[in-house]
């Protein structure tokens, strides 16, 4: 049974129904076929929403693969050194989130017999899962009727559903609603495909959108006006930080070189592409704290190699 919002101006028991319907209807007939779509495996799923964080869909895929290859369970995992997790990394950025996935692996063998907890707060205790990342292993791995909230899932809401802005609170009990029971795994892929597709942050294909007859932003008259977009503030994407000259940037070519080995002092500027050396040294002190690498014999080197 579908639940009301009763914060919402214009979102009746019906529009949630017909979204409902028609949404899954859509999704059954043009979902995308990514790779951890096709299993239930939790640790294969954990692996998925780790590196789908901060990451496009499309971009992960290979990378999800490879990596379920070298490591194809969460003991293989547990088990391998830092180092050959962060060669496994590589190319897929936002280094962190390999120690975190790391981190977790080791955390799940030690206290939960090697089998990924299906329990939200056993989940949220694992090195880099917060509170969408949860859910979604909750959703997809378990079929809990949860409902994990991203940008992405908060626009939609807020535009299709309610008609207005939402705070963060009303948005995760609305989203909880609206899961139909039993399907909260497609429901969930069905409202990522629809931002990836149509309702997208600043351009949405409104006149395109299978939902669009029950959208309360679009029955409005209100749906090419940006100024009333209701997600317009906790619903919009930042737009990204220029990423060339960034401390990202530079602490991503030190990681990079370090995977084909270790680099003695002389050799740091030329492999974070860096003169500046209080910069560097400061990006080095939060690489070695970040467990993204340490210092052997005068040389910095990924952990474990």
């Amino acid at each position: 049974m579908v639940r009301t919002f009763s914060g919402a101006a214009s979102g009746t028991e019906g529009r949630q129904l017909r979204l409902q319907r028609l949404l899954l209807a859509w999704f059954r007939t043009d979902a995308r076929p990514l790779a951890w779509r096709r299993t239930r495996d939790p640790y294969a799923i954990l692996v998925s929403e780790i590196m789908l964080q901060q990451t496009q869909a499309e971009r992960v895929e290979p990378f999800y693969e490879n990596f379920l290859l070298e490591f194809p369970d969460v003991r293989s995992l547990a088990q391998a050194s830092r180092a050959a997790v962060l060669r496994a990394w590589g190319g897929l950025g936002y280094n962190r989130r390999a120690v975190s996935l790391h981190q977790a692996a080791r955390t799940i063998v030690d206290r939960h017999g090697g089998r990924v907890p299906a329990d939200l707060d056993d989940l949220l205790a694992l090195p880099g899962v917060g509170a969408y990342t949860a859910r979604a292993v909750m959703a997809f791995a378990f079929g809990a009727d949860v409902a994990p909230v991203d940008v992405n899932v908060a626009r939609i809401l807020a535009r299709a559903v309610t008609g207005q802005p939402m705070s963060r609170a009303q948005t995760q009990h609305l989203a909880d609603d609206l899961v139909p029971a039993g399907q909260a795994a497609e429901w969930t892929s069905a409202l990522m495909d629809l931002g990836a597709h149509y309702c997208t942050s600043r351009v949405p294909r409104c006149g395109a959108c299978p939902v669009a007859a029950t959208c309360a932003w679009r029955g409005g008259g209100s749906a090419a006006d940006e100024a009333s977009d209701p997600a317009a503030a906790a619903g919009r994407a930042r737009a990204p930080e220029a990423f060339a000259g960034s401390d990202r940037y530079h602490r991503g070519r030190l990681v990079d070189t370090l995977r084909r080995g270790p680099v003695d002092t002389d050799g740091l500027p030329r492999a974070a592409d860096l003169d500046d050396t209080g910069r560097l040294a400061a990006l080095t002190r939060t690489l070695v704290d970040d467990g993204l690498a340490e210092w052997s014999d005068g040389s910095l080197q990924l952990p474990g190699s």
